[in-house]
């Protein structure tokens, strides 16, 4: 599969912080991390929008490396992503993005 496909599904080459670090667009980083800090209601800085995927080998935002469920949960139970997983259908955690995103849950499917 893909490296650059998520463990939820989702297309990591899509992902603004992703964009950024390849490109090492510093208007881009901006951009993000304001967006970002008012969705998610907290501080964060152009510095912390660095990521080379969260299946990738290298850097990562401290939400992919760190917080992110979904991802823990997938190394946890060495899936390759969730689709590799017996538990997906029924998994409330991936079930939010693929809810909400079809082109995800055909990434998980192919």
């Amino acid at each position: 599969m893909n490296k650059m496909i998520a463990f939820c599904g989702l297309d990591c080459a899509k992902c603004d912080a992703y964009l950024a670090t390849r490109n090492n667009d510093n208007a881009l980083r901006e951009k993000t991390a304001r967006h970002w800090s008012e969705l998610n209601h907290v501080t964060i800085l152009p510095e912390h929008i660095n990521c080379e995927g969260c299946r990738a080998d290298g850097v990562k935002t401290m939400f992919c490396q760190s917080l992110c469920e979904i991802r823990r949960c997938a190394l946890n139970k060495k899936v390759e992503t969730c689709g590799a997983c017996a538990d997906m259908a029924s998994c409330q955690l991936v079930g939010k993005i693929i809810s909400n995103n079809a082109e995800a849950l055909q990434n998980l499917k192919g």
